[in-house]
């Protein structure tokens, strides 16, 4: 009686562990890695205890002037804790069409960007991004394409999603600020 129960006891853990081996947490960005504008592999682990703000962004987009704001938010949270991961993206009306560094030096030269700035990727469509992927399909933000340039994602210290804002809100807005500086709390 005890040899079956410890053996029914056994094969519910086991196909337990075998349900959830291999799955990653849909709400966690940590188990992903993208490039930086150099061709370089991050981890974005490597940005644990840090609150992050993602943002998909383009040079010739009617929400470009947002660096400005982007860099203020970042100059200010920096020392805090906290990061702005930029992602170019030409996938909305061929806004982004530069070269990574074109895009650099675009950023450098009109908004004076000190916050990183990472490959192009696709955020839409068969080709999306791994990270776009998850940003776009999680428990937290719901599951919803982006609809365009400047979409900003806060993630906490954890890499968990927290929250996702349109274009239309600027960096500095009260609802990014306030959620950013809960987050930098914990």
């Amino acid at each position: 009686m005890i040899k079956n129960i410890f053996f029914m006891l056994l094969m519910a853990s086991t196909l337990i562990f075998a349900q959830t081996s291999g799955k990653t947490n849909m709400n966690n960005i940590y188990d992903l890695t993208v490039k930086d504008m150099d061709g370089k592999s991050i981890n974005l682990k490597d940005y644990e205890g840090k609150a992050l703000l993602l943002v998909n962004v383009a040079s010739k987009c009617g929400f470009t002037k947002q660096y400005k704001g982007l860099q203020e938010l970042y100059t200010k949270y920096k020392e805090k804790g906290f990061e702005i991961l930029a992602f170019p993206c030409n996938d909305f009306g061929n806004q982004e069409p530069g070269t990574n560094e074109e895009i650099k030096e675009f950023c450098d030269a009109n908004f004076n960007v000190t916050f990183k700035l990472f490959d192009k990727v696709k955020v839409l469509g068969d080709d999306k991004s791994e990270l776009y992927k998850k940003l776009t399909d999680n428990n937290v933000t719901g599951k919803g394409d982006i609809k365009w340039n400047f979409e900003k994602f806060v993630i906490s210290k954890k890499g968990d999603i927290v929250a996702r804002y349109s274009s239309k809100v600027e960096p500095l807005s009260n609802e990014i600020v306030d959620v950013l500086e809960k987050e930098l709390k914990k």
